[in-house]
């Protein structure tokens, strides 16, 4: 065997060489890389529904859990509250919550499937900032008089009913978002899921 030859074999055996390895390195890149463009496990639970338990919620009261990286309102309205909805009538902008951003379920003045309960995502429709509670009526709640009790995000003053209803003429332009929910129970609601199967 010639020189020439020796060095062509060298050189063929060292360019399968570096091939294999380059494949190899190749292929332990792309692993990880495919692998990151699957949802983790926590991204999954993140978007995944929500179960509360509402059999400790006394009339008045609310609760508030996480769904989606949101706060979701869950309020048992008591009798004096839902008899407040008649007085609001006429001052929100959007009384029987027609629009189509709303769920069936919600487009009535309760906006909700059993009136004593809202469920309510607790997140401004205006920039995004979170509602605090005026539950207190009248001049009590600093509100004055003709207050009969919602919520008021403190970024630019708009104000809600305890249904969520936006009042007229306020920076919000849409009522509170009610997220997609149903009752597994009397006591159990799956919040970020609707279906009937």
């Amino acid at each position: 065997m010639s020189v020439d030859q020796k060095m062509d074999s060298g050189r063929r055996q060292l360019l399968v060489a570096t091939s294999a390895a380059g494949g190899v390195a190749a292929v332990a890149t792309a692993v990880p890389f495919v692998a990151s463009l699957t949802p983790s496990e926590r991204a999954k639970a993140a978007g995944a529904p929500v179960e509360a338990d509402i059999s400790k919620l006394a009339p008045g009261e609310m609760m508030t859990v996480e769904w989606r990286g949101k706060p979701v309102w869950i309020l048992r309205r008591t009798p004096e509250m839902l008899s407040s909805l008649e007085k609001t009538d006429a001052v929100v902008s959007d009384p029987e919550s027609g629009k189509e951003m709303q769920p069936e379920y919600a487009k009535n003045k309760h906006r909700s499937i059993k009136p004593e309960y809202l469920i309510a995502v607790g997140i401004c429709t205006h920039l995004g900032c979170s509602p605090s509670d005026k539950f207190k009526v009248g001049a009590e709640s600093g509100m004055g008089e003709e207050w009969h009790g919602g919520f008021l995000c403190p970024c630019h003053g708009s104000k809600f009913d305890l249904s969520g209803r936006v009042y007229k003429s306020m920076p919000a332009p849409d009522n509170l978002e009610v997220p997609p929910h149903k009752y597994l129970s009397d006591t159990t609601i799956l919040i970020g899921d609707d279906s009937k199967a």
